[in-house]
């Protein structure tokens, strides 16, 4: 059961140093009870007070670690049902399957196709992070160690899906370093799997017929010691599948039952295969109702834009406003004698005019000052987005740095023309488009 602020307080020793970065010792339980900090924060916290303490304060769901090096991911870790509560805290990640009984050519079609995903967004790398390797029946060991060292070859993090113990050790011979998750232990062979992945090092992922045989099969692999585990809640059927995503993370988080405090894994090959379109749509949903990992048959951008876009909007701290480092932002090839324009640090802003710029394929230079994170209009109320400021960050950041002395700003905020002039001498300033759509035309007119 969690502890409250009180509680914690108790075990602290009081000192009011600070350096948790806290005023008071008292501050600093309430933030730990919160989940706002973790008690390791306090460095003079006692062994035996943080042993008792760091359970206590864990959050329901444990927090497994999949991958290695920029491959690493995290799983789980979550503290509540709906965003809105407070944040999610580890992002969906999406695998695309590979199957024993594919042909080499639709192996090397699969295999050429993953790495094409790959953009920036927000700052953020969009790209197919997992590759989902399937044993099928009737495939030997050979076979299918084949297939995980192919897979291996596009420096992705595996998923082994796989339930035969001797198949899946020699699978994981071959990659157990980069830290795969090997999705294959059930009612059956649950002791057995968890004997090889824990040799390896590796996640296991665990199923059951239903949910309760899932239940009782990962409460033997905890009494067995083993903890680094993640959940298959894939059912026969779509409803089924939603079903138990939904209510393995509302025991976990709402029942406080740790036993279903883990990842999930979503195969949606297994619920809708050949379906593209349903599979997409079913990423969406799973993407906010709760899948860790959510395995397609394939990742193209007409999936990816959407998906990826949603993701993002859904992991995002609902309390904390989207930005970009400000900044000088080169366009185009643009140089230090290419035209300057300017806007707010409001991520979207950026995406959707940084996004019109380079369509429009003229060389500029985009500069980004500190608005709080708020959109044009928002901030120009709110006294962030004005011509002091504009006037200052320009002088300090873009003069040193550019010989253009041309400055386009939002059409919607037209009325800061003057005071920027006024505050940039030999500046001329530009009142540019009310829409970022209309950047293209705008510049094509000017460089005319």
């Amino acid at each position: 059961m969690a502890l409250n602020g009180i509680q914690i307080f108790k075990m602290t020793p009081k000192k009011n140093c600070k350096e948790c970065g806290c005023p008071t010792c008292m501050a600093f339980s309430m933030k730990v009870a919160q989940g706002a900090m973790d008690i390791s924060a306090c460095p003079h916290m006692s062994q035996d007070a943080l042993d008792a303490l760091s359970e206590a304060t864990a959050p329901p769901m444990k927090t497994i670690k999949i991958g290695v090096g920029e491959n690493e991911y995290t799983l789980g870790g979550e503290t509540v049902l709906f965003r809105h509560e407070k944040t999610f805290v580890s992002k969906t990640r999406y695998a695309v399957a590979l199957y024993t009984d594919m042909s080499d050519e639709e192996v090397e079609a699969k295999l050429a196709e993953i790495p094409k995903v790959d953009y920036e967004r927000i700052g953020e790398r969009m790209h197919v992070e997992l590759v989902y390797v399937n044993c099928g029946e009737g495939a030997d060991a050979a076979k299918y160690t084949a297939l995980v060292e192919k897979a291996a070859g596009l420096n992705r993090t595996l998923v082994l899906g796989c339930s035969d113990p001797e198949i899946a050790k020699a699978a994981l011979a071959v990659c157990k370093d980069s830290k795969p998750v090997l999705n294959g232990a059930n009612a059956s062979n649950y002791e057995a799997m968890s004997a090889v992945a824990t040799e390896a090092g590796v996640v296991l992922g665990v199923s059951g017929k239903d949910l309760n045989e899932l239940y009782d099969t990962v409460a033997a692999l905890e009494k067995a010691g083993n903890k680094n585990l993640v959940l298959d809640v894939t059912g026969e059927t779509v409803k089924e599948t939603f079903a138990n995503a939904v209510l393995v993370r509302r025991a976990a988080i709402q029942d406080e039952d740790r036993t279903f405090g883990y990842p999930s894994i979503v195969n949606l090959v297994k619920i809708a295969k050949g379906d593209k379109f349903m599979q997409a749509s079913l990423a969406s949903l799973f993407t906010a109702k709760y899948g860790s990992i959510v395995v397609m048959e394939e990742m193209t951008y007409a999936e990816a834009l959407a998906l990826y876009g949603l993701r993002q909007n859904v992991f995002t701290d609902p309390q904390k406003p989207m930005k970009v480092e400000p900044g000088i932002y080169p366009i185009n090839g643009a140089d230090e004698n290419s035209l300057v324009l300017t806007t707010v640090d409001f991520a979207l802003t950026y995406f959707v005019v940084s996004g019109e710029l380079e369509r429009s394929g003229v060389p500029c230079n985009l500069t980004i000052s500190d608005a709080g994170g708020l959109s044009v209009l928002t901030s120009w109320a709110a006294g962030k987005f004005s011509g002091s400021t504009i006037a200052s960050f320009i002088q300090e950041q873009v003069e040193p740095k550019v010989k253009c002395r041309k400055l386009v700003i939002p059409g919607k905020v037209a009325v800061l023309k003057g005071d920027i002039e006024a505050k940039l001498p030999g500046w001329e300033v530009i009142v540019g488009p009310r829409e970022a759509v209309q950047l293209v035309k705008f510049l094509k007119d000017m460089k005319a």
